[in-house]
């Protein structure tokens, strides 16, 4: 299978869909999470993650792993994907936990199968690079088994929210249409000064959190390096498919320890390998992020709305699912406008890093109902 290959694979996908987006809020909520959220003339994030996806993947080869809160949302947003390919946590156990759950069920149907993981909150265009780099890891994986592959997104500025992969030197197994480089070293969210001297050098992208690897590898590799969550997932392992599946996840899955992938296992790990991704790409955090991905009027104000009037308005972001709910605003500047149908939120651009202290306190003053 040739990088340049059209047809599709005989590999899996997983997409990670759990996240709840706090930084969203009032359209987020913890139970309605950003992925699941239309803001894109009229398509949510997951379902635009899942389209990508089937340009590479079979649809019955497409799994989505979600909490157990949001699976009926993910079954209504991907209404053609088989009923048993969505995966529900009983609890969040941050991205080894999900992982390790999606390769145990994934090993179920084939032990040595090769699985890429995705996540849903994430904005990649055009698609083309990202199906590209995404057949060579496979491609490379399934030559070379014990591969951990990830993706590295080309930095087009000094971001301190991302974290950083340090790339080494081009592997000698390769010999296809795209550089895959061995990981010289993974680095958390750096201050300014440091993301510039990243970038100057010219030797980091940032961390996409996207993989490929055989089920079984990434198997053992957990269990090595995170050896709290072997019982679990033999238990769960056993159960897959049966009466007492449900049952059996629900009493072991919050066994397993609490680590994110990279600490678990990538930064652990020997053969760790490196795709560059050239590609615009946008991880779906904040209100802000939002100008990175529609485009402003002419008084740079950024709308997601079905009905809004500004008038003399500048640089404000106004953000609606509603499409029957009018946003009306005068003379604002720098602000957001995010309304939803219980809450409403307004706050000057430069304060919305503050969100979460205004959730706890909105806690605190009227418990979990508008959270």
């Amino acid at each position: 299978m040739g990088c340049e290959s059209g047809r599709r694979i005989l590999a899996y996908a997983v997409i990670i869909a759990g996240g709840s987006g706090k930084r969203l809020w009032p359209l987020s909520r913890q139970s309605r999470p950003k992925q699941v959220l239309r803001l894109f003339e009229g398509k949510t994030l997951l379902r635009l993650c899942f389209d990508r996806l089937r340009g590479i993947f079979d649809v019955g080869n497409i799994l989505v792993l979600t909490n157990a809160q949001y699976a009926q949302q993910v079954r209504e947003d991907l209404a053609e994907l088989p009923a048993e390919n969505i995966i529900a946590e009983p609890q969040v156990r941050d991205t080894a936990g999900a992982i390790g759950l999606a390769a145990t069920a994934l090993s179920v149907r084939d032990r040595q199968c090769t699985m890429a993981v995705v996540t849903a909150d994430q904005v990649i265009e055009p698609d083309q690079p990202f199906i590209k780099a995404m057949r060579k890891a496979i491609e490379f994986v399934e030559k070379n088994p014990d591969a951990l592959i990830t993706f590295g997104i080309e930095p087009t500025y000094a971001a301190t929210q991302y974290g950083y992969i340090k790339m080494g030197k081009p592997c000698a197994a390769d010999k296809g249409c795209e550089t895959v480089c061995s990981v010289a070293g993974f680095k958390e969210k750096p201050d300014a000064d440091t993301a510039a001297e990243y970038i100057k050098s010219g030797d980091y992208c940032w961390n996409s959190g996207m993989f490929v690897w055989r089920a079984a590898t990434i198997l053992e590799h957990l269990k090595r390096f995170l050896p709290g969550c072997a019982e679990p997932l033999e238990k769960i392992r056993t159960a897959w498919g049966g009466p007492e599946q449900a049952r059996t996840l629900e009493e072991w899955f919050v066994r397993i320890p609490k680590a994110s992938i990279d600490y678990a296992v990538m930064e652990k790990a020997a053969n760790v390998y490196c795709i560059r991704l050239d590609c615009r790409w946008l991880d779906l955090g904040s209100f802000t992020a939002l100008a990175d991905i529609i485009t402003s009027d002419k008084n740079g104000n950024i709308v997601v709305a079905g009905h809004s009037e500004l008038l003399d308005c500048k640089n404000s972001i106004v953000a609606t699912e509603d499409n029957g709910h009018l946003i009306a605003l005068i003379g604002a500047e720098n602000m957001i406008v995010a309304h939803s149908p219980d809450a409403t939120l307004v706050c000057p651009i430069e304060q919305s890093h503050r969100l979460k202290e205004l959730l706890e306190q909105i806690e605190k003053n009227k418990g979990k109902r508008f959270l």
